[in-house]
């Protein structure tokens, strides 16, 4: 049996591929309910992580409570081994993703098992469009030891845009044939401009923001709240503020576009917030998702344009005032899904079905490249490996040379364009190698770097088919180093 899944920040979604269908999969709560989602929260219930409604099950003031972990993914620095804080201890996040990924695989048999299908489960995850490799491999790596067949790791966008055509076909034509994916979730904003002929989707550009999403909105309205109750200075505990984030929380997903004012609980007295005045509040933030989408779309008027439409998705999207301003600028092609956050796991379900016969040729969202030193470490080059307009994936790309110094510093960076003089604009370190091109270095991180006739080196760097980059530096007669980049 096949899923999509979309691992939200704040919720998970996993749709099934049944016979042309993609319905959203039901769950459990801890009440026997059924729910349509996966709360993306993980606890300690004495010394054993729990996850997903088991977690919520201890209570929302419980203090080892982790609401969206995946934020921490964001960081370029993570890995398996990065500390996850739940109250006064800490896991290894690869423990914590585990956990998790071990609950929503729970949650997938038990649907399984309803149905008395017993055969293996083979599932596409979503990630986010700006995701970096390390993230991307930390997600594949959760579900495959969770037991289940990862089929592949798809851009969430590209994900909803499968689920945009699938239900408005109609609105896209020879002259209409782009669609324009807004998608802000719990905890991230991702946007994608994606040409469609037929089933057969290219993506033509991405761009993303990791932190901005209905977490912020969350604490916004909070704020809004404290500075009416006259406490905006007041000090509050992790388990004060983590309850009024939560009152916040609920008080916000009850708006609908008549809503005149919210109601949020702070310290036991209820605070009535104006609704415009948190709206105020908020309008930078999304300005903020506009102005970094305008490179995709490049005018406000869509009247000339090939765009068909601009597809609200994901769980913030809900909130009446993004539409709202989205429609303000940009006209009647703004189109809100009926099932935001569901889109996305609904459109990698599509992707997961074999005879759907959705294509998806897709781009990297940013280039990779790498700093290498020179002039005896008294220099640096930047050698460009993927641009960012012709970067795909499957791809590998390879380089060699002989050595000029006695040690190898590379520093992989991905970047959004470069200047006219070959540097890179925008920058994020990935990740920094040492290689020792001298065999007699012991210890690479402590030798001065020097002029060194070495071997022969070869770089090959490889990024595949789910996006994630990895490097091989083989030195001739020497080291041989495999790095995920």
């Amino acid at each position: 049996m096949r899923f999509g899944i979309d691992v939200g920040t704040t919720r998970t979604i996993a749709a099934v591929v049944d016979r042309g269908n993609y319905p959203v999969v039901t769950v459990e709560d801890y009440l026997g309910d059924a729910q349509e989602y996966i709360p993306s929260v993980v606890a300690l219930d004495g010394d054993r992580l729990v996850a997903g409604w088991e977690a919520m099950k201890l209570g929302p003031d419980d203090p080892s409570l982790v609401r969206s972990f995946k934020r921490i993914m964001s960081d370029q620095s993570v890995t398996a081994a990065t500390p996850v804080l739940l109250g006064d201890v800490t896991r290894p996040l690869g423990e914590v993703l585990r956990a998790y990924a071990d609950t929503v695989v729970t949650a997938l048999r038990a649907f399984q098992s309803s149905i008395k299908d017993t055969t293996p489960i083979e599932v596409v995850l979503g990630i986010p469009a700006n995701a970096h490799s390390a993230q991307r491999l930390l997600t594949l790596s959760a579900f495959s030891e969770a037991g289940v067949k990862v089929l592949g790791l798809i851009n969430e966008p590209s994900a909803a845009a499968f689920e945009y055509t699938h239900r408005h076909a109609q609105t896209l034509n020879s002259k209409r044939s782009h669609i324009l994916i807004y998608d802000l979730g719990g905890g991230t904003f991702d946007s994608s401009l994606i040409r469609v002929d037929g089933k057969d989707h290219k993506v033509i550009g991405s761009v993303g923001i990791s932190h901005l999403g209905g977490d912020d909105f969350d604490e916004l309205l909070a704020g809004c709240a404290l500075n009416i109750a006259g406490r905006h200075d007041d000090a509050f505990g992790a388990r004060a503020k983590k309850s009024l984030i939560d009152e916040a929380r609920t008080a916000k997903e009850a708006l609908v576009p008549q809503s005149r004012r919210l109601v949020v609980e702070v310290a036991n007295k209820d605070v009535t917030v104006p609704v415009a005045d948190f709206y105020d509040a908020a309008t930078p933030l999304i300005q903020q998702s506009l102005d970094v989408m305008s490179p995709l779309i490049g005018a406000d008027d869509l009247s000339d344009s090939e765009v068909a439409g601009i597809y609200l998705v994901g769980g913030a999207s809900a909130l009446p005032l993004v539409p709202r301003m989205l429609r303000e600028r940009f006209g009647r092609r703004v189109h809100r899904s009926p099932f935001p956050g569901g889109s996305t796991a609904v459109g990698l379900a599509i992707a997961a079905d074999p005879t759907s016969g959705f294509h998806l040729q897709e781009r990297i969202a940013r280039g990779i490249g790498v700093f290498r030193e020179f002039d005896s470490g008294h220099a640096v080059s930047f050698d460009p490996l993927i641009t960012p307009d012709t970067a795909d994936r499957d791809v590998v790309i390879t380089r060699r040379y002989r050595a000029a110094h006695n040690v190898g510093w590379f520093r992989f960076v991905e970047y959004t364009s470069l200047n006219a003089d070959g540097s890179p604009g925008d920058i994020s370190l990935i990740s920094e190698v040492k290689v020792p091109f001298d065999p007699a270095i012991t210890d690479v991180d402590s030798a001065e770097i020097k002029p060194f006739h070495g071997p022969e080196v070869s770089e090959t760097l490889t990024i595949d088919s789910d996006g994630i980059a990895s490097v091989r530096i083989e030195v001739d007669g020497g080291v041989s180093i495999n790095h995920v980049i």
